[in-house]
């Protein structure tokens, strides 16, 4: 057992990330030794390629405006190790998180001793904001997926909606090298007769959505890009969906579809008498959501922990509309596991200059190797990160530091601005 916060951070940041076996048979073993707490929370599961967060986010304050308390589970964090389990508008406290990391402290032996199984560091997380949310017993729990969904460790629960926001290219050594094998996987947050409501649109991929949602009795609601029109950009953006005007503070074009998503859900939700909310709180809510690292804005600086190409590909669309005007300079690293090559062939498309760097994380690759992919005609290497941007951040007024590659990367830069 652990008498302060800080060791018991370092028990549980050491317990190796995947297990053996991919699959729920640890999480099925802790959850019922715990009695489980999993089947008393209200959730809506989350999943998807990218806009998992904002879309959480979304949900989370137009939920909180109304007055509901709400839990809410992200991965990875940007600041603190606590931001991953919140409640309402704090992240779970010190005190609290001790306690509970003690509890499956004791329960991770246990599992060890009789199964001769490790229940892997998601998991133990996973496991923890299950105790809390069910001690704080809250109206909704919102859940964002770790990875892929089928067998992700939050996908024990029961929800009563489940989301997925979009389907790219990414982590294809677990999820399969097709979008449709992808998307299989992140199709395994389905569950009987409960309804999903999705941004996904690409047409190769709508029959698997229908086949999967289809047997399993539950509702397709699909976003129509036809709904969303009037759209201004700007420092905040308007946009109109299905003739109602809505209001965002968080920067990304890509943001105005995972707010129509949110929208869409809690009116999914509202049909089926699963919530009450009016079109303020949502709208209210909307307008207060802020989701840090997520072309988060610092003067001259932006933060933005796009690691895949679809979330590059947002960038750089983002970048074009909103910082046309300015001479852009790139910060960039990686992690070994990503397609980084692709990624920086859309960097390339708009980035002035590019400097390669790293920092001190296991999964960080090499600035050398990542400065030899790139073609760029302005690539610098900079292997030291914080030199790096001690030296960048002295921006002329047309001149913009954009930070980016990795979300690990953002976390770590933050810390300096």
């Amino acid at each position: 057992m652990f008498k302060t916060l800080q060791p018991a951070i370092e028990w549980i940041e050491s317990v190796k990330r995947f297990g053996d076996k991919l699959d729920l048979s640890r999480m099925n073993i802790a959850c019922e030794k715990l009695g489980h707490p999993e089947r008393t929370l209200r959730v809506i599961h989350v999943a998807g390629t990218n806009g998992k967060g904002s879309t959480v986010t979304f949900l989370k304050h137009a939920l909180l405006e109304q007055g509901y308390h709400v839990g809410t589970f992200i991965s990875p964090y940007i600041i603190r190790f606590n931001e991953r389990i919140t409640v309402d508008y704090n992240d779970i406290d010190d005190e609290e998180l001790l306690v509970y990391i003690n509890q499956v402290y004791s329960l991770y032996h246990e599992v060890l001793h009789e199964y001769n199984q490790v229940i892997t560091f998601f998991e133990l997380i996973t496991l923890i904001s299950f105790l809390y949310f069910r001690d704080q017993q809250l109206d909704f729990c919102i859940y964002e997926v770790g990875l892929g969904g089928r067998l992700d460790a939050t996908n024990v629960v029961q929800p009563i909606m489940t989301v997925i926001t979009s389907i790219s290219y990414d982590h294809m050594g677990v999820l399969g090298n097709t979008l449709e094998s992808i998307a299989f996987n992140k199709l395994g947050i389905v569950k009987d007769k409960i309804p999903l409501v999705t941004a996904v649109t690409n047409e190769e991929l709508i029959p698997v959505f229908e086949s999967v949602t289809t047997s399993h009795d539950s509702d397709l609601i699909i976003l129509s890009p036809d709904d969303i029109t009037n759209i201004t950009y700007g420092p905040t953006t308007s946009f109109t969906y299905k003739d109602e005007e809505y209001h965002i503070d968080l920067l990304g074009t890509h943001q105005v579809t995972n707010a129509c998503l949110a929208i869409e859900v809690l009116t999914q939700m509202q049909q089926r008498d699963l919530v009450r909310i009016t079109n303020n709180s949502i709208k209210q809510g909307l307008k207060a959501a802020y989701w840090p690292g997520r072309m988060e804005r610092f003067g001259n600086i932006i933060l933005d922990g796009a690691h895949n190409i679809g979330g590059i590909e947002a960038l750089k669309d983002t970048m074009e509309t909103y910082f046309k005007n300015f001479y852009v300079k790139v910060l960039y690293t990686s992690m070994t596991d990503k397609e980084y090559f692709d990624n920086i062939q859309v960097l390339e498309q708009f980035a002035d200059e590019i400097y390669f760097t790293e920092f001190d994380y296991p999964r960080c690759e090499d600035a050398q190797t990542l400065y030899d992919v790139s073609n760029h005609p302005k690539k610098f290497l900079v292997p030291n990160a914080i030199a790096a941007l001690q030296v960048l951040r002295q921006l002329e007024a047309n001149e913009l530091l954009l930070i980016t590659g990795s979300l690990y990367f953002i976390s770590y830069i933050r810390k300096e601005l």
